[in-house]
């Protein structure tokens, strides 16, 4: 997360929180003279579409009375899915087990993409299980991180 997102992400997350949602993660995305702002919310029970409108109404409301974006921009509110994303080193930890596909911006071993079970996080590395070897990412090569859901 680069410094813009993780500031409006502190702008955010009081009104997301007083609506009884979290926020998992946000992306902004400048596009010249547009921009897009996905802000993907979570709560213990999921998230609904009704959810996500008035998330979506509140978030718009102090995007303009603090006037934090001075270009015009898209927002889109959504659940993490079932294939989220992850943001935040807690949310590595929590995810363990789960398996992962992991886009690097330096190659690993000739690599740019791990896919394999997540084993945890330490000091600062995503612990990747893939087959018999175990890989160690630094948080800052990844550049994205995303569950794979798995179906028996």
């Amino acid at each position: 997360m680069n410094r813009r997102e993780k500031e409006l992400e502190t702008l955010l997350a009081p009104a997301i929180e007083a609506l009884g949602y979290e926020i998992w993660g946000l992306e902004f995305l400048q596009q010249g003279r547009h921009s897009k702002l996905r802000v993907y919310i979570d709560q213990p029970d999921g998230v609904t579409v009704d959810d996500c409108e008035r998330a979506s109404r509140e978030i718009s409301d102090v995007l303009d009375v603090e006037d934090a974006l001075a270009q015009s921009y898209t927002l889109e509110v959504s659940s993490p899915g079932m294939d989220r994303i992850l943001f935040k080193p807690e949310q590595y930890r929590a995810c363990a087990g789960e398996m992962v596909d992991v886009r690097l911006n330096v190659a690993f071993e000739g690599s740019k993409r791990v896919v394999g079970q997540l084993a945890g996080l330490e000091n600062d590395e995503v612990i990747v299980q893939v087959e018999d070897e175990q890989y160690l990412l630094p948080l800052e090569n990844i550049q994205r991180a995303r569950v794979v859901p798995q179906f028996d």
